[in-house]
């Protein structure tokens, strides 16, 4: 398992020429099936901002993330920044603040939210927005 802060900053190199094409800025989740569908990578030495599908990659490892090909997808997803944002019930409680995500680096699974008063399994997920995660009350 690895948490996404883990992620965030890593460096991002072709599998082929082990070239840098930057740092993982920040993951893209799929509220629906609970998985990372896109890298977000930061250029290294520049602002410029590219997206990458999980497909692409090939390996995502506590010292860097390998990616197949640096092309493009065709689409790119809505972008929800999940640490820090609302955790709310679907019956309108609020439990907090996504402090973490905790995922399966081979897969991009989710597993876990982590909040001040512990883990929230994913399979509560049953939604992602701006303003809050939307998950089913227990």
């Amino acid at each position: 398992m690895m948490l996404f802060s883990q992620a965030r900053g890593l460096p991002v190199l072709t599998l082929a020429e082990a070239d840098e094409i930057g740092v993982v800025k920040s993951l893209t989740v799929d509220a629906p099936s609970g998985v990372v569908t896109h890298v977000r990578v930061r250029g290294r030495y520049s602002r410029k901002e590219s997206v990458l599908p999980w497909g692409a990659l090939h390996a995502v490892g506590p010292d860097a993330v390998l990616v197949r090909t640096a092309a493009a997808p065709s689409e790119v997803p809505p972008h929800h920044e999940l640490p820090g944002l609302r955790i709310l019930t679907e019956t309108g409680t609020e439990l907090g603040r996504v402090q973490d995500v905790v995922f399966e680096p081979e897969t991009g699974r989710i597993e876990a939210f982590r909040t001040a008063h512990g883990d929230l399994p994913a399979d509560h997920m049953l939604g992602l927005g701006d303003y809050a995660l939307v998950v089913r009350a227990w």
